[in-house]
């Protein structure tokens, strides 16, 4: 059976309404207004987060050390594909690999396949009817930003910032980066 593949892209990262600790990753339909949330953990909502708001960390992560290595040997990422979804709405993914001539079909949790394709450049794809039976539509999803308050200066926020990256933070300095550009406006 040669089922339809859907791009995705990564929308947003946000604190789980459904799960104490956990963040919800919605990925959205490339030219389409449909969105599959998929609930991650707090280190790869913080991974992903770093590499969306650019910022670089003193050490390589997880992720970039792996892709890093990949790189090195001369191996492509060439696709994610989302594959499957459990009945407890877990997420299966694959990482499509080049080596040579060789294809390799790796198993992945759905949040680490999407952070590393995040950082090797390559799509993230979803079969249509797992996409169709999950998704919900852009205007129902709100985003939540995180406000700048009154008593936030420029100099208290970057020093919170600074704090937040010596303390490998990065969750945290993503989201004070956030305020600082948003008082820049």
């Amino acid at each position: 059976m040669n089922r339809k593949k859907v791009e995705l892209q990564i929308l947003d990262i946000a604190k789980s309404q459904e799960e104490a600790g956990a963040y919800a990753l919605i990925l959205g339909e490339v030219n389409g207004n449909r969105q599959l949330p998929i609930i991650i953990g707090a280190s790869e909502a913080q991974a992903m987060m770093i590499e969306l708001k650019g910022i670089v960390p003193p050490r390589p992560l997880t992720h970039n050390l792996f892709a890093s290595v990949l790189e090195i040997l001369g191996v492509r990422l060439l696709r994610v594909v989302i594959h499957k979804v459990d009945d407890n709405g877990i997420f299966y993914a694959d990482l499509y690999l080049k080596a040579n001539e060789t294809i390799l079909r790796i198993d992945s949790r759905t949040s680490d396949a999407v952070a590393m394709a995040q950082r090797m450049g390559a799509p993230i794809l979803v079969y249509e009817d797992i996409l169709a039976s999950q998704c919900i539509h852009a205007d129902v999803y709100n985003e939540q930003h995180d406000k700048p308050h009154e008593d936030d200066t420029p100099e208290s926020l970057n020093a919170e910032l600074q704090k937040a990256i010596d303390n490998e933070d990065y969750e945290r300095a993503a989201q004070i980066r956030d305020k600082i550009n948003q008082l820049n406006k």
